[in-house]
């Protein structure tokens, strides 16, 4: 199985090198409105955001910050089929703007303008993120009533583009071998991810790092199996240093990602080359996991009526049956980013020779 992954150096507010209707899924992290390391590319966007800002006009800020993501947005409408799931990973804002401090629904504005869209939202997920400090609060410190509690979430928010979910042949190969483990399936598709946390980025310069953001790469990777099957395409708009191409290589889909900035494209670079091993060591955790979670069940007396089809391995529902992982083998340059080879992964070891294919997944950060 191959996938192509295409790296487009461009403003993602025009997705003009995509054809309507080419791709499976979004999963992006944009810049957030409000947030002060992005008030320099916003006011590039348009400069009467600094303007606004200047005067101490937050709503007016604020309002014209999400006008530019609404660009991409349509973009966003536009390119993806019928059917396909947008996943947008945004946190609200606190700021004191001309001397009055409060939060900029950031989450609220979004779910807005992709229901203006035509998009159904669906469930949306939270996941913590690291505070830099022990104080849950700011404010007036330990005398009520002016404190203010601190955010410490984020929100994953999930649209569906249009009414109706995606439709396969029956018995689809693509999808049933996408499966994923019925206790991933309790896991991922809580409304809480606690287990996740936010990571400082290792982006070399300070002044390249000051322009990115955290984002595990256990959130696409986790959303790009859970709403996409093999031979799928994944778009990231603000694609940053490219984790979400990073695991839908991992993950075996194929991806496009749009950025402005060419020094992230060349940072990725760098790193594309630990694929190959962070793929069999992500698929041999998900290995290691399922047969833990089995030999604890049958520990307690518990037995399944299911055995996979590939595996040396019982699954609980039938649906699992089918289930087959891929790791990537090779990741070749091409004109416009990269072609990745992924083999079926035989047996339930996919080790490497030196045994560090069972080391626990490391995590890569970007937005």
């Amino acid at each position: 199985m191959e996938s192509r992954h295409r790296i487009v150096t461009g403003d993602s507010r025009s997705l003009s090198e995509m054809d309507d209707d080419s791709v499976e899924l979004v999963v992006t992290s944009p810049p957030y409105p409000m947030i002060e390391m992005w008030d320099e590319l916003f006011g590039r966007l348009d400069a009467e955001i600094g303007e606004h800002l200047e005067n101490g006009d937050g709503q007016a800020a604020f309002a014209r910050m999400h006008e530019e993501l609404d660009r991409v947005w349509a973009e966003v409408g536009r390119v993806l089929v019928d059917g396909g799931i947008a996943c947008i990973n945004v946190g609200d804002a606190t700021r004191t703007v001309d001397g009055s401090f409060r939060v900029f629904q950031n989450h609220s504005r979004v779910i807005d303008a992709f229901e203006e869209l035509g998009f159904e939202p669906l469930p949306e997920l939270l996941w913590r993120k690291p505070v830099n400090s022990g104080a849950k609060f700011m404010g007036s410190g330990m005398l009520p009533p002016n404190a203010y509690v601190t955010l410490e979430h984020e929100y994953i928010l999930v649209f569906r583009n249009g009414t109706e979910s995606r439709q396969f042949e029956p018995g689809s190969d693509r999808r049933y071998n996408s499966a994923y483990f019925w206790e991933e399936r309790n896991r991922w598709f809580s409304d809480v991810w606690e287990e996740i946390n936010g990571e400082t980025q290792s982006l070399g310069g300070g002044e390249l790092r000051e322009r990115s953001g955290a984002f595990p790469f256990e959130i696409p990777y986790r959303l790009i199996n859970m709403y996409s099957v093999y031979g799928d395409t994944v778009l990231d708009p603000f694609w940053g240093t490219g984790t979400t191409t990073f695991a839908a290589m991992v993950a075996g889909r194929n991806s496009v990602g749009y950025e402005l900035d060419e020094e992230f494209v060349q940072v990725f670079d760098d790193r594309v080359e630990a694929v190959p091993e962070h793929s069999r060591t992500v698929v041999q955790q998900r290995l290691d996991d399922h047969e833990a979670f089995v030999a604890e069940r049958r520990a307690e007396g518990e037995t399944f009526k299911y055995e996979a089809d590939n595996y040396e391995f019982p699954v609980t529902t039938k649906q699992e049956q089918p289930i087959r992982f891929y790791a990537a083998s090779t990741v070749e340059e091409t004109g416009d980013g990269y072609r990745v080879t992924h083999e079926p992964v035989e047996g339930t070891d996919v080790r490497t020779e030196d045994g560090t294919g069972t080391d626990d997944v490391a995590s890569s950060s970007n937005r």
